[in-house]
């Protein structure tokens, strides 16, 4: 894209979860990280075997900082809960999905979140009675009994704006980073879960819809027992876009 954008320098191009920019060629994403650390605090509370789990896409940052802060999130409300993490290398293929997600269950893995896209893992758990997570949108209807909320990707504000000013002729680059305090970074309501665990999760999304709370706020070392962020250091744009480290706690390694 940015090749393409330098040799057709009147059209304007806007790159999703990128991290590059040039005079016509912005970038925008969203804080998704932020939905999934509640989804983190709920996975903490609800699971019974102290073992959750993520069927993971591919081993970039935007998937690696998800998987760290939805681990510290389950950690802040169950100091006993472990991860285990299966990497199915594709952002969309149920089958792939739901065989990772059914042998981690196996493994006995009883919440299930994913960062892949269609609702295979959803259902894999409806079928074995058990709970996981909605992904980019709200996926109840796939699996009304086992869905406990849902991170919703809400870009069409963004697209709104961005295409107006192309039509008015006020486009200008840049590099949008979308936060729950603007509707772009949303959540499906909070089902299938006590009443207790609701009020949590909702006391968890409305300190960071504020500002008052960040996941990423150190002291934090990473899993070979580096610091990766000082007392009281909150993580910036580019620790979150370079993030290639798991958590303290996550027994595994990031791939190559």
């Amino acid at each position: 894209m940015e090749n393409v954008a330098k040799k057709f320098p009147d059209v304007k191009f806007e790159h999703a979860t990128g991290y590059k920019q040039g005079p016509n060629f912005a970038n925008y994403g969203l804080r998704l990280y932020q939905a999934r650390h509640v989804q983190g605090v709920i996975a903490g509370m609800m699971t019974k075997t102290n073992k959750i789990c993520y069927v993971a896409a591919y081993p970039i940052p935007e998937v690696i900082r998800e998987i760290n802060t939805y681990y510290l999130g389950a950690k802040s409300t169950n100091p006993d809960v472990t991860i285990d993490i299966v990497w199915v290398y594709t952002w969309y293929n149920p089958q792939k999905e739901q065989d990772a997600a059914v042998a981690l269950m196996q493994q006995g893995c009883d919440v299930i979140a994913q960062h892949t896209d269609s609702p295979a893992p959803l259902q894999a758990a409806e079928k074995e009675g058990r709970f996981g997570f909605g992904q980019a949108s709200d996926q109840i209807k796939f699996a009304p009994k086992a869905q406990l909320t849902a991170t919703i990707d809400n870009w069409g504000p963004y697209y709104i704006k961005k295409v107006g000013q192309v039509l008015d002729g006020t486009w200008t680059t840049g590099d949008y980073f979308g936060h729950m305090d603007d509707g772009s970074v949303e959540m499906a309501p909070f089902t299938n879960m006590p009443a207790e665990v609701a009020a949590k999760a909702q006391e968890v999304k409305d300190a960071i819809r504020d500002g008052k709370y960040f996941a990423f706020t150190g002291p934090l070392n990473d899993n070979e027992g580096n610091q990766v962020l000082a007392d009281g250091e909150v993580a910036d744009r580019q620790h979150l876009d370079t993030m290639m480290y798991y958590v303290e706690g996550i027994d595994a390694k990031v791939p190559n």
